[in-house]
């Protein structure tokens, strides 16, 4: 029961990745599935629940676990680690979509409309995001203290910077799919500019 569930999530997100949320239906979501609408509703009490189902699924759990297994005394070398494993987890999640056409460029898009339709959503990820935000704050001060990094650096402003990397890809300038490994390099980069 647990893979059919699966299975499920796995292609209504493909579906509203593809089509966008607001124009799916559950009789789309059936045929796509091909399965009886009292089998969506076996699982789920709605197309809503469905959403937000995959929603917490491919962006909000991975970030909650991968946030909960960083020490509170880690420095930027483990956050960034840590960063890394979730755009890891976010890159293979795409991978192993059939429809090729799902990238980062329409799931950015997708999230976007279920933070604006779904406020509970949005705050759980403004609480994700601040935690990840006092992370690097504290990965900071660690390294200050250490020795490790400059001392004369704004940590506020350097910690919303770090936060900010994974957020900077601009679909604007033509790019469907994001490259996570030049983000990765970006939060290297950047920790060497504040080494000593």
């Amino acid at each position: 029961m647990k893979d059919r569930k699966e299975y499920i999530i796995r292609k209504a997100m493909e579906l509203y990745a593809i089509e966008g949320y607001q124009n799916i239906t559950i009789t789309d979501l059936q045929n796509a599935l091909d399965i009886g609408r009292g089998t969506l509703y076996y699982y789920f009490k709605d197309q809503d629940e469905i959403f937000l189902t995959c929603m917490e699924h491919y962006f909000l759990e991975p970030k909650q676990r991968v946030l909960n297994a960083v020490p509170e005394d880690s420095g930027i070398e483990r956050m960034i680690e840590a960063m890394k494993s979730y755009l890891d987890y976010l890159e293979k999640a795409l991978m192993t979509f059939d429809d090729k056409r799902v990238n980062t460029s329409n799931v950015n898009n997708l999230m976007f409309t279920a933070y604006s339709r779904f406020p509970a959503l949005h705050r759980k990820a403004q609480r994700l995001a601040l935690k990840e935000l006092e992370l690097w704050r504290k990965a900071l001060y660690h390294d200050q203290r250490a020795g490790l990094i400059r001392r004369d650096i704004d940590r506020e402003q350097i910690a919303l910077m770090f936060a900010h990397i994974k957020n900077s890809y601009d679909s604007g300038l033509g790019q469907t799919q994001m490259d996570f490994s030049l983000l990765t390099k970006t939060y290297s980069e950047f920790h060497n500019l504040l080494k000593i």
